[in-house]
């Protein structure tokens, strides 16, 4: 974990900080951008961080050409840039949310609200962009608020101040950072589950096929449970999953 500072003018009006973590984006981060200005309306007091890791292709071209505020992280791995973006961000929320995740439209305006009523933190449901009756029934179960039902895809918003008081993401985890952030935020803040869902890609599915690499989430899922240490866990991601990014 890091500090991580918070807004840096208390008095300015309530908005949203969109943090974006990306590496090798590129030809998928724009239609994102784009996707996410519709969502949330010409009212939207926000701002969208891509946090970049250096990627070798044109993602933070891209990502600037659709009108985001890019930052160049001097380290790779979704933990440490959503921390780097929570760092750079002005917003009173954060939002981070992956960049093959879109969500729903009005999702400013659900987040304002659930904060408005006392939520120091939430997510959305889950859906997939694939019409396999098994993700289908996985995502069904991201309506409940518990920690094993908790993905990063689902996306995360929670208060600047929240967020700060956590101290951050675990910079040491390059998988489950996500599940393991919610437990701790949940001690500080009353956590919601927002009732509508994100809509996150199934391109992984697709490349290692929906029963094959679900099961493997189920192998590292019981890893991680068992307190097994984190390099064994991205050995058999790395080894099991077809990818390039972690």
């Amino acid at each position: 974990m890091r500090s991580v500072s918070q807004p840096t003018d208390s008095n300015s009006p309530a908005s949203i900080s969109i943090i974006i973590p990306t590496y090798k984006e590129a030809g998928q981060i724009g239609s994102l951008l784009r996707h996410v200005r519709a969502a949330a309306g010409p009212d939207s007091l926000l701002e969208i961080v891509v946090v970049d890791a250096y990627s070798p292709d044109s993602t933070a071209a891209e990502a600037r050409q659709a009108g985001a505020r890019v930052v160049l992280c001097p380290r790779k791995g979704r933990a440490a840039q959503l921390n780097f973006g929570a760092t750079q961000a002005r917003g009173s929320i954060l939002y981070f949310l992956h960049a093959d995740t879109y969500p729903p439209v009005g999702f400013t305006h659900d987040i304002s609200e659930a904060v408005a009523r006392g939520a120091g933190a939430g997510c959305y449901r889950l859906a997939f962009d694939h019409p396999s009756w098994f993700l289908k029934s996985n995502a069904w179960f991201t309506r409940f608020s518990l920690e094993v039902f908790r993905f990063g895809d689902q996306s995360l918003f929670v208060r600047h101040e929240v967020f700060a008081q956590a101290g951050g993401y675990r910079e040491d985890m390059v998988v489950f950072e996500d599940q393991e952030i919610t437990r701790r935020l949940k001690r500080l803040a009353p956590f919601r589950v927002l009732p509508g869902p994100i809509v996150t890609s199934a391109r992984k599915y697709r490349d290692n096929g929906v029963w094959r690499l679900q099961g493997i989430y189920y192998l590292i899922t019981a890893m991680y449970r068992l307190g097994m240490s984190q390099q064994k866990m991205v050995n058999v991601y790395r080894k099991l999953i077809r990818q390039d990014k972690v």
